[in-house]
């Protein structure tokens, strides 16, 4: 039975015959990850903390040109879990200010750069500021270079904060007035694993309030997002 056929019949998309034999089997050693235990608790669970650079403010037409990602695992930072692409576009080459010294030098094709963090991220639970935004746009590149649509959630904090911190909540819901409420001083907004890292110190914030309010499991936070979204999508 040929590779197609198989995976036709096993309930799986075909590859893509746009990537290579390694790129396949990578893609396919993530898909073969099992699911995490989101029953567990926040001190015993990895999330993976995900934001993105784009070209513009516009997620559907604007170039993905960086991705960052960085571990909170049993409720820690892991500073050696941590993840960082910079994308090669058909556009125009970055501005000196967008490359930045500190940036690698050599950008990714985005179908390897998407692999490897899907590699780094396995199959946890993936955390963003604003998934309209962030995922939203990951999610694109992912179905546009790879045919592929992410099986585990993703958790939007800006809707968790809103929550856990009622009396704070009438921010506008930008990432910066939840910075400077909390007093954490970012490395340099707008980089992609910067604003991770600074995305990753509010969910360590969020899951230590939300233990105390009973929602102590990747499984309960994800709950408590969903039922925010849709009070607020309600009313």
């Amino acid at each position: 039975m040929s590779t197609w056929f198989s995976k036709l019949f096993s309930g799986q998309d075909a590859p893509d015959p746009r990537l290579n034999a390694d790129q396949q089997r990578l893609l396919a050693d993530w898909s073969r990850l099992p699911p995490p235990d989101l029953g567990r608790s926040h001190r015993q669970s990895r999330y993976v903390v995900v934001d993105v650079e784009l070209g513009g403010l516009d997620t559907r037409t604007e170039s993905l040109l960086a991705i960052g990602a960085l571990a909170v695992t049993d409720g820690l930072i892991d500073f050696n879990d941590a993840f960082r692409a910079t994308l090669a576009t058909d556009g125009p080459p970055p501005t000196e200010a967008e490359a930045g010294s500190d940036r690698p030098s050599a950008a990714m094709a985005p179908a390897d750069a998407l692999i490897a963090l899907l590699r780094f991220a396995g199959k946890a639970p993936l955390v963003v500021y604003h998934a309209v935004f962030v995922a939203k746009r990951l999610e694109r590149a992912l179905s546009e270079h790879l045919r592929l649509d992410l099986p585990q959630p993703w958790l939007d904090l800006a809707w968790v904060m809103s929550d856990l911190f009622r009396e704070v909540s009438e921010m506008d819901g930008r990432l910066d007035p939840w910075l400077d409420h909390f007093a954490i001083e970012s490395i340099r907004r707008h980089d992609a694993l910067s604003d991770a890292y600074d995305t990753a110190r509010l969910l360590q914030i969020a899951i230590a309030k939300a233990a105390r309010k009973g929602f102590d499991t990747p499984a309960s936070l994800l709950e408590l997002e969903k039922a925010r979204r849709h009070m607020h999508q309600d009313g």
